[in-house]
């Protein structure tokens, strides 16, 4: 990237053709450098099957170039035409429960149908011969939002393709019977012919079929945007990307991640949710982590309201601009929108747009240019920041397999695994670091301190490499339910963890006992806090919720017990010494303010210099990127700052500066005064 990005998505064929120049005219006075094209295009590129109709799309391209307007162009396989279902049924898709998905939305097609895939290859195939060469093309852009309606399909079609996956994975009927514990309940397959997708069932489903048909999902859509960029480069050099969505669960980013040029995301945090900011940073550092840290896009957000919520809050004042830095702070190198003229007619025609329904003339579209405006001044190499990187010393293991697996239905107790990973990113956050998200099986030598939270599923190689983390040095804290099972989700006998761990932590888990209430005071009967957490690490008693276990120590020292009921007096939180690291084990989710105690007291105990507060008063988010700190103001009072430096928005001087509520600045500092990437 040359610039930071800065645009949206642009559909001009759902208006008349004379708006088209204005269109431009106002993109380059918000100073706009890029427009998405085509995403939801098909019906009007293809109205026919094998009729083709480029003119308009020549016309908007060309005169987007001439304007100065670089293009993001779509491959417009998102929504098929309602021709295709017309002519071939087989290609929508079906639910659990047997309802076959009609045409009048959009993205219904089964993800494992060939056809589907033909007519998609068809179009690409098409647009790619008459676009590659085009000047104003700067990226691809593969479909849209794989999954988000359709993420799981249980046609006859994705039957005959899931068979097909499992011959793959296992070889043999045999070995899929031993990975999936057939001998239980009388499910023993004779051939791969017998197997079904995991329809709706009397009772509880085999547990290892959910699993693999959530993996298989996730490899068709996968193996969809595969079909299509292997098109698109034959014929062109052009970087390629599709638009994740944050933490999505029917989707593994982690495998999708090696075959995008660049990662992009849709993001739209509730601004009614005052959990939403930190909520938000934790999805783009998701983001930068998936493509190893190399900077992304936001592809995705709203300007304001968006139009899907039971309630649809408009954004504050300066709350698009504040939540667009955040994204810049965090490693991207674009700032998008969906979508550039808010829609007149259809389902989306309450979505806030760019050029919003009141035209310039309003409070959106003055926010809009003034964005536009600063990204302008960030841009260039004496700014620093675009390709740049956001650093860390501190990773949490994220993982699908175990996202899928630990929510499933007949497990110990009901566990979001999402809210998990968010409690133990905030604290550490909220120390003023920056977070990466890691595979558990990675190269984990980069880091000072890793987080395994719910890591339910773990792989004897995740096990092992989590363990070595902590033999070498490094200080490695696991939450409760992680390593119960492998990945077939055979329980891990003998105390669960698995033995590399298990040596490692110190401890081993005789038994679960999660609570039968919101917080720990229903184990046992007791009426008080379940946790008596120990001074010198968390300042006094308070309570855990979510999960509890009896733990058995065999070389770790206990910093924390639970308080009362049956679980009086075990161990809720053990630290063992491995060499120059350490290894802790957690027992249960403390509450926010014990949570933050015991990430700053792990923090400091791998070495990491926890960053200065850089402002009074707010709720300030500080991010270290490219020689500048990004200061927000995401709170409802002023913050007045405590850097020395120039805000290279303003070119004012940063000392006592007076940040109001969802005020940004960005100061420039020297990399040297931290390596951490944030500050608090």
């Amino acid at each position: 990237m040359v610039t930071i990005w800065y645009g949206g998505d642009y559909n001009p064929e759902q208006w008349p053709r004379e708006t088209w120049d204005e269109d431009v005219r106002l993109m380059q006075r918000g100073g706009i450098s890029i427009a998405t094209v085509g995403v939801f295009s098909w019906a009007r590129l293809e109205p026919r099957p094998g009729e083709y109709d480029f003119a308009w799309l020549d016309e908007v391209l060309d005169g987007l170039h001439a304007g100065g307007i670089r293009v993001d162009l779509a491959t417009a396989t998102a929504s098929p035409p309602p021709w295709l279902a017309r002519l071939h049924p087989e290609t929508l898709p079906v639910t659990e429960h047997g309802v076959r998905l009609e045409v009048g939305s959009r993205q219904q097609y089964c993800p494992s149908s060939p056809v589907y895939r033909e007519h998609a290859r068809r179009l690409v195939e098409r647009v790619v011969e008459r676009y590659a060469q085009h000047p104003a093309l700067e990226l691809w852009h593969v479909n849209n939002e794989y999954g988000c309606h359709v993420s799981h399909c249980y046609c006859e079609v994705s039957a005959a393709a899931f068979r097909a996956w499992l011959a793959a994975r296992y070889g043999s009927v045999e070995e899929l019977n031993r990975a999936w514990g057939t001998a239980f309940w009388s499910q023993a397959y004779a051939s791969f012919d017998e197997i079904e997708p995991p329809r709706a069932a009397p009772t509880f489903r085999n547990p290892t079929h959910l699993l693999d048909f959530d993996r298989f999902s996730s490899d068709e859509l996968l193996a969809c945007y595969l079909s299509e960029v292997e098109v698109i480069r034959a014929a062109s050099r052009v970087p390629i990307t599709t638009n994740f969505m944050g933490f999505f669960k029917p989707v593994d980013y982690w495998k999708w991640a090696p075959h995008v040029d660049i990662v992009s995301d849709d993001t739209y945090p509730d601004p009614a949710d005052p959990l939403s900011p930190a909520y938000a940073s934790m999805v783009r550092d998701l983001m930068r982590s998936l493509g190893g840290g190399a900077p992304w896009l936001l592809m995705e957000q709203s300007p304001s309201a968006v139009n899907w919520r039971a309630q649809n809050a408009a954004k504050a004042p300066g709350q698009m601009r504040a939540w667009s830095y955040q994204s810049v702070a965090r490693g991207a190198d674009g700032i998008l929108f969906f979508q550039w003229r808010q829609s007149k007619a259809g389902s989306e025609k309450f979505h806030s747009g760019m050029l919003p329904h009141g035209g310039t003339d309003t409070r959106v579209w003055r926010e809009i240019e003034q964005l536009g405006g600063e990204l302008q001044r960030l841009s260039g190499p004496e700014a620093g920041v675009e390709g740049s990187r956001v650093p860390s010393s501190v990773a949490i293991a994220f993982d699908w397999d175990s996202w899928w697996a630990i929510e499933q239905p007949a497990s110990p107790t009901t566990v979001s695994y999402l809210e998990t990973l968010f409690a133990w990113h905030h604290a550490l956050t909220s120390l003023g670091l920056a977070v990466d998200f890691v595979r558990a099986e990675a190269d984990l030598s980069a880091y000072r301190l890793v987080v395994a939270p719910a890591h339910f599923v773990a792989t004897d190689a995740q096990v092992g490499n989590l363990a070595a983390f902590a033999d070498a040095g490094g200080t490695l804290v696991v939450g409760f339910g992680t390593a119960i099972t492998d990945e077939h989700l055979h329980v891990r006998l003998g105390g669960y963890l698995g033995e590399p761990l298990r040596r490692a932590l110190g401890v081993w888990i005789e038994e679960f006992a999660p609570p039968a209430a919101a917080d720990l005071r229903a184990i046992g009967g007791g009426a008080a806090p379940a946790v008596a957490l120990d001074g010198e690490v968390f300042g006094g008693a308070t309570t855990g919720s979510v999960w509890a276990e009896f733990v058995r120590v065999e070389e770790a020292e206990t910093l924390a017990t639970f308080g009362d009921g049956a679980l009086a007096g075990w161990p809720a939180v053990t630290r063992r010494a491995t060499g120059h690291g350490s290894a802790w084990y957690v027992a249960t989710l403390p509450d926010p303010g014990a949570l933050g105690r015991l990430a700053e007291r792990a923090a400091r105990e791998a070495g990491i210099e926890l960053p200065s507060p850089v402002a009074s008063g707010g709720q300030v988010e500080a991010v270290r990127r490219g020689g500048s700190v990004f200061v927000i103001n995401h709170g409802a009072d002023d913050a007045v700052l405590r850097l020395d430096g120039t805000d290279r928005l303003t070119g004012a001087a940063a000392s006592g500066m007076t940040l109001p509520p969802q005020g940004v600045a960005v100061i420039a500092l020297p990399v040297s005064d931290g390596e951490n990437g944030a500050s608090g």
